[in-house]
């Protein structure tokens, strides 16, 4: 029995309800599933997907009108397995699949005339094959798509009696999928160019932290930047991948022949911003161990902002030829003021020793701005 509300019989007040630890959160379906992420990936796969389509119908077609065979399995397998839906998309990988997948095809197909079908042809077939496979190439893939070939042809009994007959479907498969390369090209250029804008953003990224650092003393910041810079490298490496395939494909296909100028500036490009993040992580360690004294030092920090910016003109002049001396002349303007003596008179050997990492930074950015290597070096004062 209580006195009233609040209190219990001794006349002590009672503690108030604590508040729900958790609460609900509804939860509408389409957080459940987002059709978002599923439809950006049919779209950029649209163009794989076409060649694929029209490649292993073109060799289903070949294999059954023209040479003849009812169920030319292996012609449809061969190609779709050769071209399928990755990143590198080059003719040389494609070619170096249809080998390995007509390989395993030769070896069953062989093993077929010698000792007939059974489980134990199964596993002898596989294990020449991934052997044989596993010598000819450093690729694991390879070996792979030559083992499944031959499972194919000893597991699956052949339409006709005649021998090698799958191996000819193989071909068919392989001469289409190399066809499909050349007058369907993928063209990785959209996907090079999206990996060209998340480096730079990225690249942009890091240098904003270390400008804040360096103009506030904030270590944390520093480390922040210094961690961004050092995730600069898989985005470097993603960039070349599909540009290696976009230049690869260019040179067999008819209808980019075109392009092969801006994909050689692109290169250009690529191999400049890969010797820039790799000063940019040298210029973030430094700034990492210099504002641990926690003093400003916005002269550097403008240095370091005013690079960004050249970066990014470095980037539109991808896009635009006619930015290319914009960057040029930014960047030297630059790269006048880089001698570390005379930035900060009297600073110390920690400033110093930033300002001098500075110097082949812009270097790399000059040349990716289309400067020769050795009128860049040029345009830093001499020490």
């Amino acid at each position: 029995m209580t006195d009233g509300p609040g209190r219990s019989g001794s006349g002590v007040p009672e503690p108030e309800p604590l508040p729900p630890i958790t609460t609900a959160i509804p939860v509408r379906l389409r957080d459940r599933f987002d059709p978002r992420p599923g439809a950006r990936r049919v779209q950029n796969a649209a163009l794989p997907i076409i060649q694929i389509v029209v490649a292993a119908t073109a060799a289903y077609a070949f294999a059954y009108f023209v040479v003849g065979h009812q169920t030319p399995l292996l012609a449809g397998t061969v190609t779709v397995a050769s071209l399928g839906l990755v990143r590198d998309a080059r003719p040389r990988r494609v070619l170096e699949t249809v080998i390995g997948m007509i390989l395993g095809i030769l070896i069953a197909e062989v093993l077929l005339l010698v000792a007939g079908r059974g489980w134990w042809q199964v596993g002898l077939a596989l294990a020449l094959t991934l052997v044989v496979a596993r010598f000819l190439s450093p690729q694991a893939s390879f070996a792979i798509a030559a083992a499944i070939q031959s499972l194919i042809v000893l597991i699956i009994p052949a339409s006709t009696s005649v021998p090698f007959s799958r191996m000819l479907d193989g071909v068919v498969g392989g001469v289409a999928a190399l066809l499909a390369t050349a007058l369907i090209p993928r063209s990785p250029r959209g996907e090079a160019r999206r990996d060209t804008a998340t480096l730079f953003r990225a690249f942009d990224g890091a240098v904003m932290s270390l400008a804040v650092a360096l103009r506030q003393g904030d270590r944390a910041r520093a480390e922040r930047g210094l961690q961004k810079a050092r995730a600069l490298d898989p985005l470097v490496r993603a960039w070349r991948e599909t540009l290696d395939s976009s230049v690869a494909i260019a040179r067999i296909s008819p209808w980019l022949w075109t392009s092969r100028e801006e994909l050689a500036r692109a290169e250009r490009v690529l191999a400049a911003m890969d010797l820039a993040t790799r000063n940019l992580r040298v210029v973030a360690r430094r700034t990492a161990y210099l504002v641990d004294d926690g003093i400003p030092r916005p002269v550097a920090a403008d240095l370091v902002l005013s690079l960004g910016r050249g970066a990014s003109l470095v980037e539109q002049s991808l896009a635009d030829i006619s930015l290319e001396p914009v960057a040029q002349e930014a960047l030297t303007g630059i790269a006048h003021h880089l001698d570390p003596t005379e930035v900060v008179p009297g600073a110390g050997f920690g400033d110093q020793n930033l300002i001098a990492a500075l110097r082949p930074f812009v270097v790399d950015l000059l040349i990716g701005a289309g400067m020769p290597a050795d009128q860049a070096r040029a345009a830093i004062p001499r020490l």
